[in-house]
């Protein structure tokens, strides 16, 4: 596997921003921008040999400060919500940002998506890895906490997108890194996703409430339209009118996973019956949140690559994290991250034809 950089385009303030290309022997590349470790695309064959961009994307730097749909962003310091913009640590309760009616999501205003992170290019067993690091200042969002992040992306010849997460911090802080990528497997620019299919190795899940805030209870997907223990349709849900769909106005929640942190352990995978295309999750999180673009196009059009209207349900994302609202649900495993101890948690995109 190798890479390539090229430049992307510059901010407003001048700074150069880099696009990376991860290829390898099997017609797969990955682009990523040093800009919030963007994914901007993901070029894979289909069962015919056909390539296709299968992720969402923009073209240009503009759009992606422009944009709020954080389209294949690294998130941080916290992804998915907090209840009430707010959460308690060691008796102190920390404020933050509401961004997202009055709750806050993730990371806030000053995000991870939004930053110029720092790249190296490191070489493991004759293959590359792309390496971005970032320091958020304590204080950043109102997070205690200077954190130390280092977040690897690698591109094996088994077509395996890894995404390696760490992070370090001099006090006792919260965290819960994950990447927003929405994968098309049609291709991006093939509309929406409702022909898709997935299974979600997972018994149980976590109900939210009109908010999209996750209650504490944690439920048995058996008998709901949360239930994706084997390969389905999810079309189907979304059209029910079930209480929980309409809260999410379509899927946006997550499940507790039954992997344990197994990496080698399907968590979840998707599938488009036309194109062939299938893609494997494997994580050592506990959760994963299925949300299936409900939100796309809805405040500001969505100009994608080649000029590619984004619309609702045009693309979908497989957020692997710690449960959201997990600072408030003491049954939720916890995103606590002690001083000087190190967070370490990796998930794997795996691609295939079938």
């Amino acid at each position: 596997m190798s890479i390539t950089k090229k430049i992307f385009g510059k901010m407003p303030d001048g700074t150069q921003v880099d696009i990376y290309t991860l290829k390898n022997s099997n017609n797969m590349s990955v682009d990523i921008l040093n800009y919030g470790g963007t994914i901007v695309s993901i070029l894979m064959p289909d069962k015919n040999g056909k390539i296709a961009d299968i992720a969402l994307g923009f073209d240009d730097i503009k759009r992606y400060m422009e944009n709020d749909a954080y389209l294949g962003a690294l998130i941080g310091r916290h992804g998915n919500r907090i209840e009430a913009a707010e959460f308690e640590l060691n008796g102190k309760v920390y404020e933050l940002v509401k961004n997202d009616g009055n709750n806050h999501l993730h990371g806030g205003k000053v995000g991870f998506h939004n930053v110029i992170w720092n790249v190296e290019i490191h070489e493991e067993n004759g293959a590359e890895k792309l390496v971005l690091t970032h320091t958020s200042p304590d204080g950043e969002e109102n997070y205690p906490g200077n954190l130390n992040v280092k977040v690897e992306y690698s591109l094996s010849e088994d077509n395996e997108l890894k995404l390696d997460y760490n992070a370090v911090s001099d006090k006792d802080t919260v965290v819960n890194l994950t990447n927003h990528a929405y994968f098309n497997l049609s291709g991006h620019a093939s509309g929406d996703v409702l022909k898709h299919q997935i299974y979600i190795n997972a018994d149980k899940f976590t109900p939210v409430n009109d908010e999209c805030i996750p209650t504490g209870e944690i439920k048995d997907v058996k008998g709901t339209v949360m239930d994706f223990t084997k390969m389905s349709s999810f079309a189907e849900g979304i059209a029910s009118g079930d209480e929980q769909i309409v809260y999410g106005l379509g899927y946006d929640h997550n499940w507790a996973l039954n992997t344990n942190g197994n990496i080698n352990e399907v968590a979840c995978e998707l599938y488009e019956p036309q194109s062939g295309r299938a893609m494997q999750v494997f994580t050592t999180k506990p959760g994963i949140q299925f949300y299936t673009g409900n939100h796309l196009n809805e405040n500001v059009e969505l100009i994608g690559k080649n000029n590619t209207v984004y619309n609702k349900r045009t693309g979908l994302c497989l957020e692997t994290q710690f449960f959201p609202n997990a600072m408030k649900h003491k049954n939720f495993p916890s995103p606590i991250l002690k001083a000087n101890e190190t967070y370490h948690y990796v998930t794997i995109y795996k691609f295939l034809n079938k």
